[in-house]
């Protein structure tokens, strides 16, 4: 393709990697309102984000292998109206469990059009000029990751569309994406004959994953830490995972390609991924959850309040893009990003229902910065280290794993956020007088707190402020794990050229030089 071809393509690309992304944030801010509306619970408020990245997470390989053996343009046509339809469904949701079931297929669609985006893109730009592009990839990331939350909230607020426009808004810009990209991309169509599909690693890896979050959701609650209901649900997830492990290194074609995911650079860099896919998902869920419930602002106003994060992420993320294709280097700027990331959580892990605004603006640019500047380039590491014929099966795990660090981030998150929730709110209603078994039951299992009254709303909205800044701090010790391994990631040149020489694919993650 010409450069021509390539930017009208691109457009088409960055249109629908929008419209995923903003899918996954354009609810976060408007979510307290639409939980509230349904009647539902903390617990519930962390399914609706969690099912999609969950189902997203379990099948972004399935795409990325597929991508390695079907017309990408097919795929990529297919993923846009799986997330149509299933976008007009969340719409039309009547209860939390079917909005939950929805946003499960709706992740679906989110998966593939993640990742066959990154893949599309690498199939027509090689590594080095890639840095320039992923700088454009990653600054629509950062709007719709960021900028959705304002979006939802002008939706919310506005009398005349409400929170099911959160949803219905995707159906035309998927329409326009579709139009865009049967007109403007043209790929060679790849078919191999001896097509293999690894389901049950997926299915196996799913299900694992799931049992442990199901878990992570009631312990503490429904059931203690040392009980069977947890020795049985911690068992069968990890004998599930175990499992599937077997089966990706018995499987002719992985879902997750272990030869890969087991060298030295993909390695550390999945696992430096892990802690950006937390504050990725971690910070725009919680933190709009954070400016309502905690401090009493409206949807609108909560959405303008987490602009500088999205501030952050689109101009670190296009100037370190255009940095890396300038230098093809990328490990200084993953270094320097997940510093600034640890210090953005370690700031946010300070904050209570009182902490200034102005303050926790300057801590959620510091986030955003670390976000900008490591996620894109994490996936470019990898990608650097394989052969064409691998980058859709090496993508799709490092966007797996990344998604996988989001859902568990957000799951645990979650389930900590609720845990603490309920524990400041008993204490406040014991010190106020009021019994725990009456309102205050009542005001810590449903987020309706526009039906409470107002002095157990206070307790309620002092609670959710305080427990924030906890989440965080285990954000941070997360960001400490990713720090540790981009650390020890080997220097590496980006390669000018789409393919590795012949030569290079039987060396041990040996770099690349230009």
């Amino acid at each position: 393709m010409t450069h021509r071809q390539v930017l009208e393509a691109l457009s088409g690309l960055l249109l629908v990697l929008f419209v995923a992304m903003i899918s996954a944030t354009i609810v976060s801010v408007a979510l307290p309102q639409i939980i509230g509306a349904l009647n539902g619970s903390q617990s519930q408020y962390t399914w609706v984000v969690t099912a999609s990245l969950l189902a997203s997470t379990a099948s972004t390989p399935i795409w990325g292998k597929l991508a390695d053996l079907f017309n990408k343009k097919l795929l990529l046509q297919i993923a846009i109206v799986i997330f149509m339809v299933s976008s007009l469904a969340c719409g039309f949701a009547t209860n939390t469990g079917q909005l939950i079931a929805f946003r499960a297929v709706q992740g679906l669609g989110m998966g593939a059009l993640q990742i066959l985006t990154q893949v599309v893109i690498a199939a027509m730009i090689s590594p080095k000029e890639r840095g320039r592009y992923n700088g454009y990839l990653g600054a629509v990331m950062a709007v719709a990751t960021v900028g959705g939350p304002l979006i939802g909230g002008l939706i919310a607020d506005t009398s005349w569309l409400g929170w099911r426009w959160c949803f219905f808004i995707a159906v035309p810009f998927t329409i326009a994406a579709f139009t865009l990209l049967a007109k403007t991309l043209h790929l060679p169509t790849t078919r191999r004959d001896d097509v293999s599909i690894d389901y049950w690693g997926a299915l196996l890896i799913a299900v694992g994953v799931s049992v442990l979050l199901i878990w992570v959701t009631f312990v503490g609650n429904e059931f203690d830490w040392l009980s069977w209901q947890t020795a049985a649900m911690v068992g069968a997830g990890v004998l599930l995972l175990a499992v599937a492990t077997v089966v990706e290194t018995k499987v002719r074609e992985p879902v997750v390609p272990l030869h890969v995911i087991r060298r030295r650079t993909p390695a550390l860099a999945i696992l430096a991924s892990l802690a950006v896919g937390m504050a990725m998902f971690g910070g725009s869920v919680f933190l709009g959850q954070y400016f309502q419930i905690g401090r009493g602002y409206g949807p609108t106003a909560a959405g303008l309040l987490t602009m500088p994060m999205m501030i952050g992420v689109l101009f670190s993320s296009t100037i370190s893009g255009r940095l890396v294709s300038k230098t093809g280097k990328t490990k200084p700027y993953i270094l320097i990003g997940l510093v600034v990331l640890l210090a953005g959580f370690g700031g946010l892990g300070t904050i209570d229902h009182e902490t200034s605004l102005v303050l926790v603006g300057a801590f959620m640019l510091l986030v955003g910065i670390g976000v900008g500047m490591s996620m894109q380039n994490l996936v470019l590491v990898i990608q650097n280290t394989v052969p064409l014929r691998e980058i859709g099966a090496a993508s799709g795990a490092v966007t797996f794993f990344r998604s996988l660090g989001g859902t568990v981030g957000v799951s645990v998150l979650g389930a900590i956020l609720a845990n603490q929730v309920a524990s400041d709110i008993a204490a406040g209603l014991a010190k106020a007088g009021v019994p725990v078994g009456g309102d205050g039951a009542a005001a810590g299992g449903s987020l309706n707190i526009a039906a409470l009254p107002e002095p157990i709303k206070v307790i309620v909205r002092a609670a959710y402020g305080d427990a924030t800044g906890h989440i965080f701090l285990v954000s941070a010790g997360i960001a400490v794990v990713g720090l540790v391994a981009a650390a020890f990631l080997q220097p590496a040149r980006l390669r000018d050229s789409l393919d590795l020489p012949e030569q290079a694919p039987k060396q041990e993650d040996a770099p690349t030089r230009a």
